[in-house]
């Protein structure tokens, strides 16, 4: 809930209702630096992760043509941002 005082906002109130999400377990997962931290601590992982951005949009092409540029772009994206979820989940 917002607090205004006129025309200028003041800041955040806390209110007994609202929900901390620093203490959540899933945000941590899919934040940069979380991603960043795996990457670098997985550097194989991370070559692995080179190979399938770049190429995915290429094998997409190949396939199917622009459309599957397209599928291959949100594959790609989609591979990069779940596979340290993924990881931890399956179990480091």
């Amino acid at each position: 809930m917002l607090v205004s005082g006129g025309d200028r906002t003041v800041g955040f109130v806390y209110t007994a209702g609202m929900s901390d999400h620093s203490g959540s377990t899933h945000d941590g997962f899919f934040s940069a630096e979380a991603r960043r931290t795996f990457y670098e601590g997985h550097r194989s992982i991370a070559l692995f992760m080179i190979l399938i951005v770049f190429s995915a949009p290429f094998a997409g092409l190949y396939v199917a043509g622009l459309f599957g540029v397209a599928i291959g772009v949100v594959v790609s994206a989609a591979a990069y941002v779940l596979l340290p979820f993924l990881w931890r989940w399956i179990g480091d």
